[in-house]
């Protein structure tokens, strides 16, 4: 816990509107400005291995808790993605002001980070697209994921979130550390957004023809999601007009960007580097 520790202690953070209460961002460094959008049931602890690496490549870093999660307060106006970006604008306009950013969305994330590019209310320079769903309208294969809420905080508790992470997570069962297990049990009883649908349709799909930045995404090959068809994730992509690249990361999940954070970071700096900042 060290590691989150001193990463939360080296933060700025900031406040910005959410309806009655406040969205809640942590920030680092300094330089053109990358904002990572989370996945559902999560913080901006998803991407605890991955901010310092971009920090230290001289990149204004900015995380916010999105609304309904971690420490943000919730939407008033909706309970799914669809809520979430005119709250993002509001921030990002109070934070940066029109400066433009690059987006990256994991999971849930990357849904409302192309729903945010699409309506083009902030200047977004680049899409990177991280294990987002709402790619197709064929259902994914149900994953048999255990109640967790009975469970007293101890042993018993762990064993079922270690359970969930091998089968939704995380491709290797060695990559379920302590740290993984404690990020997800604080961010499991801070969501508050349990109501979303939107990640079950094709949404994003019909969203990516409309957006006009240049798009990338990076996968985790074992991703639970799309375990077995990458083609869905190629086609999906393929349809944004300023489609760039979709590197696959071998052996590792969902969570990727945590699993194998070294290549993951490598793959975005790349990304990242491809057009000027």
């Amino acid at each position: 816990m060290a590691e989150l520790a001193a990463l939360q202690a080296a933060a700025q953070v900031a406040y910005t509107p959410c309806g009655a209460g406040s969205m809640v961002w942590h920030l680092w460094g300094s330089g053109p400005p990358v904002v990572l959008l989370h996945g559902g049931s999560g913080s901006w602890t998803h991407w605890v291995r991955n901010i310092e690496a971009l920090a230290s490549c001289g990149r204004q870093v900015l995380v916010p808790d999105l609304p309904g999660f971690g420490d943000s307060a919730s939407p008033p106006d909706g309970h799914d993605a669809d809520a979430l970006p005119p709250w993002l604008e509001v921030g990002l306009g109070q934070l940066l002001g029109a400066r433009p950013v690059d987006l990256v969305g994991f999971s849930f994330g990357g849904l409302v980070a192309g729903l945010l590019a699409a309506r083009r209310q902030h200047p977004v320079q680049r899409l990177i697209l991280v294990g987002a769903p709402a790619l197709t309208n064929h259902p994914i294969g149900r994953i048999a994921l255990r109640a967790w809420q009975g469970e007293p905080p101890g042993p018993a508790r762990d064993a079922v979130h270690r359970h969930n992470l091998e089968r939704l997570m995380l491709a290797r069962p060695a990559s379920v550390d302590v740290l993984a297990l404690r990020i997800h049990d604080a961010n499991l009883q801070r969501d508050r957004m349990r109501q979303r649908r939107l990640q079950a349709t094709d949404l994003l799909l019909r969203t990516l023809p409309g957006i006009t930045c240049p798009v990338a995404g990076i996968w985790g090959a074992e991703d639970a999601l799309y375990r077995g068809r990458p083609d869905v994730v190629e086609h999906a992509l393929g349809q944004a007009p300023a489609f760039e690249s979709l590197v696959f990361i071998p052996h590792a999940g969902h969570w990727v960007q945590y699993e194998d954070a070294p290549t993951f970071n490598a793959a975005l700096a790349s990304v990242l580097g491809s057009m000027a900042s």
